[in-house]
C-alpha cells in the first residue's frame, strides 16, 4: 500500500539519510512471505539503492518505488 503524502524523492532523501547506518529490513515477496535482513545501505543512486547484508554475500539492490508501495520497509537499528 502506498504511502500517503510521500513521493519518491521524499524517499530518495530518507534513503540517503541512512546511508552508511546500520538498518533493518522487511521485504515483502507475497503470498505471506517475508524476508528480513539486517545491513548497511552501501550506495543510491538515481532509480536503486544497494544493501550490504555480510561479507560474502552479494549486496541486495531495491528501487525507491517498493519503498514507496511498502513492499520493502527499512527501520533504523539504534546504537
Amino acid at each position: 500500500m502506498r504511502k500517503v503524502n510521500t513521493n519518491v524523492s521524499t524517499v530518495i532523501e530518507e534513503i540517503e539519510r541512512l546511508k552508511g547506518e546500520n538498518i533493518s529490513m522487511e521485504i515483502n515477496k507475497g503470498r505471506k512471505k517475508i524476508e528480513r535482513y539486517q545491513g548497511i545501505i552501501e550506495n543510491v543512486y538515481p532509480s536503486i539503492f544497494t544493501v550490504n547484508i555480510g561479507e560474502g554475500k552479494s549486496p541486495l539492490s531495491y528501487s525507491y518505488t517498493e519503498v514507496l508501495c511498502g513492499d520493502v520497509v527499512i527501520n533504523k537499528i539504534n546504537g
